[in-house]
């Protein structure tokens, strides 16, 4: 698969946008017309042709962008990406698992060759030719995990599971949704979950611990998860928050089917063989409301959706100052037809 890379920014002037191809891949995350907290896990497997679930490890025309803005995050704080010494197994494991699945599905652009413990790493989009051994970091300009998650779109941290409890212990994480590895890292499953409202109280995240701790080796799952942003801004950190909180503020009747954008994660979860850690992947796509409307059934269903929301999930996403305004703007996309079962397109 051949893929036209687009050169555009993610702050600054904004000069991010879909393709007409990418608006229909988007992984829209409402199937139906209402929402609420759930578990929600599914086999990771492959998917649709032409959506994001076609391969386990998506590649798509935002990638060199999307480096680009991870290496001016991580210039600006190199906290962004973080390992506590005991996990240099599980980095190994990170590495091993994105060079081969960038590299069987997406051959045009990734190369990866074995020869034993050496290695040679091509990356034909940023100009990368490296040859090293596996398993030795003085071999490598960067430690293991941040050598390819610089080379891999979406956010990755790695927990590692002990006292039937998962720790987050590892991670490179510049396009969060308004929370910190700085402050996470080395924290418990339900210490890093603590601020999400409603989830708790409806047993979410005992259930989404039992279900990890037992997650096998070659069987990953995913779940989706959103929000909105003001902006295509990838890097939504609290560490940054002086620079993109007051973007909230600057949303009109006029402008909002421009700036206001859906953030969906699709969140991958994968045992690793060596460390016996979890690799979590948490890949971000931004899609406008104007991107967004031009599939009919998405701009039934969102309207729907955001009146539906408890006032508490509103809140915790960032939505109430906005929420109005854009039920208003979509208002008109919604013709109140029947909207069909699912997250694809019509």
């Amino acid at each position: 698969m051949t893929i036209t890379f687009r050169n555009e920014t993610f702050r600054d002037d904004f000069t991010f946008r879909n393709s007409l191809y990418n608006i229909r891949r988007f992984p829209f995350p409402f199937d139906r017309d209402e929402y609420m907290y759930s578990v929600n896990m599914e086999p990771h497997v492959r998917g649709k042709a032409d959506s994001v679930f076609e391969n386990l490890i998506d590649v798509d025309e935002h990638y060199v962008a999307e480096m680009q803005d991870r290496a001016m995050v991580l210039r600006e704080d190199p906290l962004r990406c973080q390992a506590l010494p005991h996990m240099m197994a599980a980095q190994w494991d990170t590495l091993e698992l994105l060079m081969e699945h960038q590299a069987q599905d997406y051959p045009d652009h990734f190369t990866l060759e074995k020869n034993g413990d050496r290695w040679r790493w091509i990356n034909r989009p940023m100009g990368i030719d490296d040859t090293f051994t596996f398993g030795d970091p003085s071999t490598l300009p960067y430690p293991p995990m941040e050598y390819i998650t610089r080379q891999a779109q979406g956010d990755f941290c790695i927990v590692d599971q002990r006292d039937n409890n998962l720790w987050m212990d590892a991670g490179m994480v510049t396009t969060q949704a308004d929370w910190s590895l700085d402050f996470d890292i080395g924290m418990n499953f339900m210490e890093w979950h603590g601020p999400v409202p409603l989830a708790h109280q409806i047993g979410v995240f005992e259930r989404a611990l039992k279900f990890l701790l037992n997650l096998q080796q070659g069987k990953p799952t995913r779940r989706l998860n959103w929000t909105m942003t003001v902006n295509p801004r990838l890097d939504t950190s609290p560490e940054n928050y002086h620079k993109w909180g007051p973007d909230r503020t600057t949303v009109t009747p006029e402008n909002v089917g421009q700036k206001l954008h859906l953030r969906v994660e699709l969140q991958s979860l994968w045992r690793l063989p060596r460390s016996n850690a979890i690799l979590f992947v948490i890949r971000c796509y931004l899609i406008s409301l104007e991107e967004l409307v031009t599939v009919p059934k998405w701009g039934r269903r969102l309207p729907r959706v955001l009146k539906s929301l408890p006032p508490e999930i509103a809140d915790y996403k960032g939505l109430t100052r906005n929420r109005p305004i854009m039920i208003d703007w979509l208002a008109k996309y919604d013709d109140r037809a029947p909207t069909s079962a699912g997250i694809y397109p019509d």
